[in-house]
């Protein structure tokens, strides 16, 4: 007798979260979700996928990455070079074209995404002004579950509830901001650093400890008290932090003073190879790699967790909501530059990059991210991202798979950097090599549990069946590249390398519970400060895909 069963039979088995190493196992699938096999041995499955030999893994879960809203779509138009040069994705009766290139169009992300065997993705920086086009995009994002962060850390009715010491207030707004949007998490970049950008020119904020215009308080005050307001929340996800002072020598102190102004608070610090600089000013003669103390503290602080944001040498575009850091980058490189401000909200800057692998400075960025993966001592705190595109694509994960894996291969590939990486950086001594369980982990497992997703990451009874399969290979590189299958909601997408089906994917987003009393003062300030009607402001919930 056949039933509505979907049976993966045989497969190498690496599921961290349900401990599961390496084990031969079957995998029952029905109606979108991992089940027990059947109490009935004489019930067989309607279909069996024979894994014999194969490596199964739950699909891949990308916590930080840059696919929608207004940012990644002035990139793509920023970068149309890009798309001369950049193969297409072609239309096929399946599919529709898109374009690559660092910033691809939304058809190809989902795509390309799929075809590596990644099922959810999480947009790390969107103002929630934008978040109706964040889910526009999200709906022409094909083959993946999405969600994405809201950038709340210059946004100044959270700075006018910090300082006017209400926290009740600014734990309502951020969770009716949450539900208005249909939002998932909260993102600070820069706290109170793009709103002096906004200010003045080239404003900023160098110092936690230095006070914002107009409002008083500091950035310290804004990542305690927010980071504060969802844990009072509970909301599935901490505070999503990008530090003060990206990118700049010296920047360490500050990722550190972050790490400890949490006080005991959960913190997810983002693409934390790009804040973990020695040196000081601008003076390549002292810029270093100063990992080392930030991993102790991380490694002794289990309410912290980190991606990682590896550089990877080639050209890309950088896209950040901290807009000061745009304009920075366009002085050093003398690159083409956008900027933009949203009203009350926060900022952007995009402009295109090249990492070389003869520049000193880009030669440490990359070794530093190696670093922050081999000397975390738990991979269930360290995610594996590019912050894709700033440090490159996603498309580079499999790279960085292998330099985690093979030592050798990690080994020549520091000796076509800049020689100095040797003395600067500790990566030379890291013989530390991953195992297949813990890049399921890092890939999946990991930013799964960091997000609260209890449905995601791993294979147990009652998670989604959204399952990757790939073909052994010494070469990891190549091993996941290409996966032999990949399955989404209990249905073959991916299949030898070539799309089978597709599907629209849901969106993944969060509606804390919230004394609506105070939703009056949050309406009178709108209609008081900004361009849009407060009753328009929320996103219908008829234009999100959750199902």
């Amino acid at each position: 007798m056949a039933d509505g069963y979907f049976r993966i039979a045989g497969g190498t088995v690496y599921d961290p979260r349900n401990g599961i190493d390496g084990q031969i196992r079957d995998l029952w699938i029905r109606d979108g979700k991992v089940v027990p096999p059947p109490a009935d041995p004489s019930v067989r499955a309607a279909r069996t996928l024979d894994a014999t030999g194969l490596v199964v893994m739950p699909g891949g879960v990308d916590m930080h990455s840059h696919i929608a809203g207004p940012k990644v779509n002035t990139g793509r138009k920023m970068r149309p070079e890009e798309k001369r040069d950049a193969p297409p994705v072609r239309r096929t009766s399946l599919t529709r074209s898109g374009t690559m290139g660092s910033v691809p169009s939304s058809f190809a992300t989902g795509y390309k995404y799929a075809g590596m065997g990644y099922t959810t993705v999480f947009d790390a920086a969107i103002p929630p002004l934008a978040a109706r086009h964040a889910h526009e995009e999200f709906a022409d994002t094909p083959c993946i579950d999405k969600g994405f962060y809201l950038l709340m850390g210059n946004n100044h009715y959270v700075m006018r509830s910090i300082r006017d010491k209400d926290p009740q207030q600014l734990e309502a707004f951020m969770a009716w901001l949450l539900g208005a949007t249909r939002g998932y998490g909260c993102k600070l970049v820069n706290p109170g650093g793009v709103e002096m950008w906004k200010q003045r020119a080239s404003g900023n904020v160098r110092s936690l400890d230095e006070r914002i215009d107009h409002f008083d308080i500091t950035p310290r005050d804004i990542v305690r008290e927010l980071a504060a307001a969802a844990d009072r929340l509970r909301l599935p996800h901490s505070v999503h932090i990008h530090c003060n002072n990206l990118g700049l020598p010296g920047n360490w102190t500050t990722t550190l003073e972050t790490m400890r102004c949490l006080e005991g608070h959960r913190g997810h610090l983002t693409h934390i190879q790009f804040h973990s600089y020695g040196g000081g000013n601008v003076d390549e003669d002292t810029f270093c790699s100063r990992v080392a103390p930030l991993a102790d503290f991380i490694n002794a602080n289990p309410n912290l967790t980190v991606d990682v944001g590896q550089v990877m040498f080639g050209d890309t575009t950088s896209m950040t909501g901290d807009g000061p850091l745009g304009y920075y980058l366009h002085k050093i490189y003398g690159t083409k530059w956008f900027s933009a401000d949203i009203e009350m909200e926060s900022g952007c800057g995009i402009a295109p990059i090249k990492y070389r692998n003869r520049s000193l400075v880009h030669s440490l960025q990359w070794a530093i991210g190696l670093e922050w993966y081999l000397m975390v001592q738990d991979p269930w705190r360290v995610v594996m991202s590019t912050d894709h595109p700033n440090g490159g694509s996603f498309l580079a994960y499999p790279q960085i798979i292998r330099l985690l894996m093979d030592r050798g291969f990690r080994r020549e590939s520091l000796n076509q950097v800049h020689p100095a990486v040797r003395e600067r950086t500790q990566l030379a001594d890291l013989d530390r090599e991953y195992t297949l369980y813990d890049i399921a982990i890092i890939t999946r497992a990991g930013p799964a549990r960091i997000l609260g997703l209890d449905h995601k990451g791993h294979l147990g009874i009652g998670a989604d069946a959204d399952v990757t399969i790939y073909t052994p290979h010494e070469n990891k590189q190549t091993m996941f590249e290409t996966p032999r299958c990949v399955i989404k909601d209990g249905e073959i997408l991916v299949d030898q390398g070539e799309i089978r089906q597709t599907c629209t994917g849901r969106v993944l987003h969060v509606a804390p519970d919230y004394d609506q009393a105070r939703e009056a003062d949050i309406a009178r300030w709108f209609e008081s400060c900004y361009s849009i009607r407060f009753r328009n402001y929320p996103v219908a919930r008829e234009s999100v895909h959750t199902l």
